[in-house]
């Protein structure tokens, strides 16, 4: 298996798991917490890796946009 495929899928669930941790704390925590908002920074940082590594990936040529057609 193409190692992209296996980390893109990885990070969107890691992006997914940091959500609902953000929102656990955010429910559970008391008001001085700063964990809720440590949880949506690496949401945050996992999207812009995310990001990076599908522009890498396609100016590399490693993917290529389709058409519908």
């Amino acid at each position: 298996m193409d190692l992209l495929q296996l980390a893109v899928p990885l990070i969107l669930l890691g992006i997914v798991g940091s959500l609902a941790s953000a929102l656990f704390f955010l429910v559970k925590d008391k008001h001085d917490s700063k964990r809720t908002v440590r949880a949506l920074t690496v949401r945050v940082g996992l999207s812009v890796s995310l990001f990076v590594l599908l522009l890498a990936a396609y100016y590399l040529g490693l993917i290529q946009p389709r058409t519908l057609g």
